[in-house]
């Protein structure tokens, strides 16, 4: 079956930087867009990036532009979030995710599949 298995979450202070990996299993990983959501306590689950199977194009939240990159390596079936600069508005659970094909979807109900979810605190 699907699985993906995010790592690289934490507690960490504003400024400083983290990067998440997400790595997938059980499906031909260059058929899918991967994506990368966020919920903080309360709130509904929001987009924050993604990236075409080829790596060749990829999509980010206006929010995020400019401090997170996104990035995969397909001979590892890995998909990767750096997150710079971080606040602590960023605090929150992240998610990775899949669906099929090209088309980058921001809303969190067109992905198939999802992983566990990795927790990211940000002090101030």
């Amino acid at each position: 079956q699907v699985q993906l298995v995010e790592v690289g979450g934490g507690l960490v202070q504003a400024g400083d930087s983290l990067r998440l990996s997400c790595a997938a299993s059980g499906l031909t990983f260059t058929n899918y867009l991967m994506g990368w959501f966020r919920q903080a306590p309360g709130k509904e689950r929001e987009f924050v990036a993604s990236i075409a199977g080829s790596g060749g194009s990829t999509y980010f939240a206006d929010s995020m532009k400019g401090r997170f990159t996104i990035s995969r390596d397909n001979a590892k079936n890995t998909v990767y979030l750096q997150m710079n600069s971080l606040k602590p508005e960023d605090t929150a659970v992240y998610y990775c995710a899949a669906t099929w094909g090209g088309r980058h979807y921001t809303f969190y109900r067109n992905y198939e599949y999802w992983g566990q979810g990795t927790q990211v605190t940000v002090s101030s």
